[in-house]
């Protein structure tokens, strides 16, 4: 046998080895969701203002924005200078008070032993039981007072309403506040992504629809990188401007910033795919390629990748059809 004659015989027992170990898998057509790239805001459930019950002068502050907290935690007080005025003189006027009492006391025992000696009218025995009265009921409104001034002060401390993150504080220490000021407003009720989307999709949007949500920093690009997944929670009713809103329920946003956004695939209708077996590409001098039945090699445009029956697929956005057969390793 020539030279020339072995070459190609050697090449076509090379090809039958390979194609012997391999198999022909038809191209598949399926349905599947069309993607709509947008960004997602984080946003709070929840945002609360802790507010200053009573007016006065901040003496403490014990948050910053991002401290976290929990409901009822005290994170300033306030001081008002004048009630602890007002308190000193309602404790002098209840000594003052206790004072008469006590007096109106002996003086009410005395008239009841002097009118059972028949030495005292019984009209002199009821005045002094009316001013005994009369000095008990002042002494138990004087204590009412000291009790809502004693309330007064404690108010001074502002409590988180409810847990979670501070966003903002606007005063500082030694700052003048009237009552009902915020000291700091608190994120909390938990996180999840608001989208803007426009208009043309409002139709193809649906409660429950999963979306891809990128990475954190919207900087890795890569294959690789992490994606996570929620789903879609409320869809507003209104259009604003163009566009409709919609809630996307996250698992674990981690430590976003409120306001922080990221990218969030979203699906808005459903297209037909050309897909095949991610084996069956081989790239070459940076040009994808699949083996056809026929031995043909064919470039193809790759798309997007997915993995819903457990077999990695790609999908062909060019230069296969239906009908066509390709060869898997």
């Amino acid at each position: 046998m020539s030279r020339s004659r072995a070459v190609p015989a050697l090449l076509s027992l090379l090809l039958m080895t390979a194609v012997a170990g391999a198999a022909e898998v038809p191209v598949t057509l399926g349905q599947r969701p069309d993607l709509k790239a947008v960004f997602g805001q984080v946003e709070s459930r929840d945002v609360v203002p802790a507010r200053a019950r009573i007016g006065g002068t901040v003496t403490t502050l014990s948050v910053e924005e991002g401290s976290s907290v929990k409901a009822g935690d005290v994170i300033a007080r306030v001081v008002d200078d004048k009630l602890a005025l007002q308190l000193g003189a309602v404790d002098a006027r209840i000594k003052a008070i206790q004072a008469q009492l006590d007096n109106a006391k002996i003086e009410l025992d005395r008239g009841n032993q002097l009118l059972q000696g028949g030495v005292v009218p019984k009209t002199r025995v009821d005045l002094l039981q009316t001013q005994f009265d009369v000095l008990t009921n002042q002494l138990t409104a004087a204590q009412a007072d000291r009790a809502v001034l004693v309330q007064q002060q404690s108010e001074g401390d502002v409590l988180a309403p409810a847990p979670g993150r501070v966003l903002t504080v606007p005063v500082t220490r030694g700052s003048v506040i009237m009552p009902g000021e915020a000291i700091a407003r608190i994120a909390g009720g938990g996180y999840f992504l608001r989208l803007s989307l426009p208009e043309r999709h409002a139709g193809h949007i649906k409660l429950g629809d999963d979306v891809i949500v990128g990475s954190r920093g919207m900087t890795d690009l890569s294959a690789e990188a992490t994606l996570g997944h929620g789903k879609v929670v409320k869809v507003y009713p209104e259009i604003d401007n163009g566009n409709v809103l919609a809630d996307v329920d996250v698992g674990d946003l981690g430590d976003f910033f409120v306001g922080e956004r990221t990218r969030v695939w979203i699906p808005v209708a459903m297209r037909t795919v050309v897909s095949v077996p991610a084996s069956a590409i081989a790239t070459r001098s940076g040009v994808d390629y699949v083996t056809l039945a026929d031995g043909t090699d064919v470039p193809v445009i790759i798309g997007q990748r997915f993995d819903d029956s457990g077999t990695p697929s790609v999908e062909i956005l060019s230069g296969l059809g239906k009908g066509d057969v390709v060869v898997v390793p």
